[in-house]
């Protein structure tokens, strides 16, 4: 979902208008709350049926009040098209006025074109235009657009932040974010059981030896910086277990909501996390990160930021397909590089794409 937005800035001045995004879950709203490049926002629910959903029929007045706009459908998984088809059909849009994220990866498919990076696809995607439209009436921008993922953080929410980095004893310093949680964590609980098909979770043993190399390293290098683990409300406990593993109590632990997170990764030095929705913010935002990858090849799925901040991926296929198979001197040794790139390239403090 952070990835869309390179897709929105494009269609936003393709076409003129910010877009009507219509999707499913709570977190779209927070995302693109004051996202200069999206005028609406309509959540589904995920489990609820249709024809008890108000927002299904919200969504089923908007494309009928907006007939005149084009339609772009970026779902990919099989099973959830027939939804998005049942409300366009209800809704009344034509398919001419529509371009399909399911046919056009199934055209390479057939050519045998090797998985695009999501990013490419999405850019892709907004090059193509409805049939129902001339394309010379809707050129490629130019200026150029972004390419890439970006968020928007408003004034109120860093000073906010600020606020809130004061009443910890963090204002001022280099703030290293470890995140370490992904979906599973997500449930609550200290350790999550482990799982056959959780391939995000690394050891909660080599995470707090991580933990001990890079304080080691920090001393060193910026005296001054602090680890913070970052996670959900759902997460405290999990995010506590790891501190104590790691026998390093002068570690802090952000337990954030989503947008205090954007705020939080604008302004810190740089990131550690899994494959998962915070490192696509954090990179959107311009922080420089390190990400565990599992079974998810990073080719594909490596988080991109619009400023050129760097963006280190470990793991991932042929080398592992689990993030347990990622030795802990593998990221410790990607991050200290991210550190070198840094200090002989430093990304501007005001990094946030505008």
């Amino acid at each position: 979902m952070i990835m869309l937005s390179t897709l929105l800035e494009i269609l936003h001045r393709r076409f003129g208008r910010p877009c009507r995004i219509i999707g499913a879950g709570a977190w779209t709203t927070e995302i693109y709350r004051s996202h200069p490049d999206v005028a609406e926002v309509i959540c589904l629910g995920r489990h609820t049926a249709f024809f008890f959903d108000s927002q299904w029929w919200r969504a089923c007045r908007a494309l009928r009040a907006d007939s005149a706009a084009p339609v772009y459908v970026c779902e990919d998984f099989p099973h959830k098209l027939p939804r998005i088809t049942r409300l366009l059909r209800w809704s009344g849009t034509s398919a001419s006025r529509c371009v399909v994220m399911a046919d056009m990866l199934a055209a390479a498919k057939r050519r045998g074109q090797a998985p695009e990076h999501w990013v490419d696809r999405l850019v892709a995607l907004g090059r193509c235009t409805p049939a129902a439209f001339r394309e010379a009436d809707f050129p490629w921008p130019e200026p150029p657009p972004r390419c890439a993922p970006r968020l928007v953080i408003t004034a109120a929410e860093r000073a906010a932040c600020e606020t809130w980095l004061a009443s910890q004893g963090w204002l001022g310093r280099e703030l290293v974010l470890v995140q370490p949680g992904n979906q599973r964590t997500m449930k609550g609980g200290a350790r999550p059981r482990a799982s056959q098909d959780d391939h995000k979770a690394w050891p909660v043993e080599r995470w707090a030896e991580l933990l001990q190399h890079v304080q080691q390293h920090l001393q060193r290098r910026l005296p001054q910086a602090l680890i913070v683990l970052v996670g959900a409300p759902q997460e405290a406990a999990f995010l506590e277990l790891i501190r104590t593993q790691a026998k390093l109590p002068s570690i802090g632990i952000a337990v954030v909501l989503l947008r205090r997170l954007f705020a939080l990764c604008e302004r810190s030095h740089d990131m550690i996390s899994v494959d998962t929705g915070p490192a696509h913010a954090a990179a959107a935002v311009g922080l420089p990160l390190v990400v565990l990858f599992g079974a998810y090849p990073s080719q594909v799925w490596q988080p991109r930021s619009a400023v050129g901040s760097p963006v280190i991926g470990v793991g991932g296929p042929p080398a592992a397909s689990r993030l347990e198979e990622i030795p802990e001197s593998v990221v410790f040794a990607a991050w200290c590089g991210l550190l070198e790139r840094l200090q002989a390239d430093p990304i501007p403090s005001d990094r946030a794409a505008s």
